[in-house]
This record gives structure tokens, C-alpha cells and sequence, in this order.
């Protein structure tokens, strides 16, 4: 096992072109279709979502400081 706190440093370059390819598609969503459709849509980017509307939508927030947890799927309609 090698732990290095930044790998990515040592391949700038590289590490940022890697990132661009795996976030773009999520930016272009959201700018295609607005963040409520692009998180409607998408499971994997409403699964980052943490707040909305006032409302907690990450179960484990929620209980760690004992606060009311809404799902994603009512907190987006």
C-alpha cells in the first residue's frame, strides 16, 4: 500500500484532463437542462445533492445532527 495525499499533482496535466472527462457531462446537463431537470433526470448527480429548498436530502446528515431528512425524490417535485 502507498498512500501519497496528491497523486494528481505529480500528473497535472494528465489528472486535469481526466477530471474535465469525468465531470463535463454533469455540467452539461445542468446547463442543458437546469438543475432540477438534470437531477430529476440523473440518480447519480441528485445522489450529491445535499440541501434543497431548505430541505436535508442526505440521510446520514440528517441523523448525525438529528435533523428532519427528506428524500430526493419529494424534495424534487
Amino acid at each position: 500500500h502507498y498512500a501519497v495525499a496528491n497523486m494528481p499533482g505529480a500528473v497535472p496535466r494528465t489528472s486535469t484532463i481526466a477530471l474535465n472527462n469525468a465531470t463535463l457531462p454533469y455540467a452539461q446537463q445542468l446547463a442543458g437542462k437546469g438543475y432540477l431537470k438534470a437531477l430529476q433526470d440523473n440518480q447519480a448527480l441528485s445522489l450529491g445533492l445535499n440541501t434543497i429548498n431548505g430541505k436535508l436530502t442526505n440521510k446520514g446528515v440528517a441523523e448525525a445532527l438529528k435533523l428532519s431528512y427528506t428524500d430526493i425524490e419529494s424534495a424534487l417535485k
